[in-house]
């Protein structure tokens, strides 16, 4: 039997096989719910003998109910461990929680009159005032804006750092940052906020250089690279919409995020560099 993990890689003395799709599993991911069983869905859906009615009499609602739970329990336990993990690296001069400090620093500053408009990019104004590709990285328009791209980038973004190094990650950030600020100025006119461009060029490098990551998007588990291509799907389809959404800043991100990603990925086969956060 083969020993090697189907979800991470990972070889081990005694693996696990699931009852319900056949793979094989380390001990990290033998439960369904952790592997996003493909055998326990058709079971749910179809029953034993494949039909709806083998479903529907089987008495399967608990199972579904009970699984449902496990993965929102489990993803909750994912989410605070992370967090712990996260606060106890922050400790140690962290450049995503700085940048997360000051963000919410410059929040605040936002009561400040003229504060906002200084720092804001306007394209039309963008040879005039060149510093608001960087500037406008630190506002953002209103606390779930600010509270959502300040909790994915506590995640990811310590996770970047870890696998490439402080200074690495904090060219991604900006480097993505401002080509995506660059890029949104070439199709739209109106001004932007918001760390989102830079925040997605790491999680797309993030993406690259450990796509056996596991995310929870709206308590699904699934891959980082697949939760990326969702993101990347979203905002195409949204593109020209008045949704008050920079899509293409986005995408533009993503962009910069799987190249300098790539580049890293090279740089670290290059030389040898064993990732010690894989499995």
């Amino acid at each position: 039997m083969d020993k090697k993990c189907w979800i991470c890689g990972r070889e081990d003395y005694m693996p696990f096989k699931c009852r319900f799709c056949g793979k094989v599993f380390c001990p990290q991911h033998r439960l369904p719910e952790q592997h996003a069983c493909e055998g326990l869905e058709h079971l749910k859906q179809y029953g034993a003998d494949g039909s709806d009615r083998a479903y529907r009499q089987s008495g399967s609602d608990d199972l579904v109910k009970g699984m449902l739970k496990s993965t929102a329990k489990y993803a909750a336990k994912s989410a605070v461990r992370g967090m712990r993990d996260n606060i106890s690296y922050s400790m140690k001069s962290s450049p995503s929680m700085a940048i997360i400090y000051l963000c919410l620093f410059s929040f605040f500053l936002q009561l400040v009159p003229g504060y906002f408009d200084a720092l804001k990019l306007v394209p039309d104004l963008l040879i005039a005032r060149p510093w608001t590709l960087v500037t406008h990285m630190f506002l953002h328009v209103g606390f779930f804006h600010l509270f959502f791209n300040m909790l994915v980038l506590f995640f990811f973004g310590p996770e970047l750092e870890r696998r490439a190094g402080k200074g690495t990650f904090l060219k991604v950030y900006f480097i993505a940052g401002i080509v995506a600020a660059l890029g949104y100025s070439l199709t739209s006119s109106q001004p932007v906020v918001g760390a989102s461009g830079a925040i997605m060029g790491v999680f797309a490098a993030l993406a690259v250089i450990a796509p056996e990551i596991r995310v929870y998007v709206y308590f699904i588990p699934m891959r980082i690279v697949h939760a990326l291509i969702l993101f990347a799907l979203v905002d195409f389809i949204f593109l020209g919409a008045n949704d008050m959404v920079a899509h293409t800043a986005h995408l533009t991100g993503i962009l910069i995020g799987l190249v300098m990603g790539l580049r890293i990925k090279k740089d670290q086969r290059r030389s040898g560099w064993h990732d010690p956060y894989r499995y």
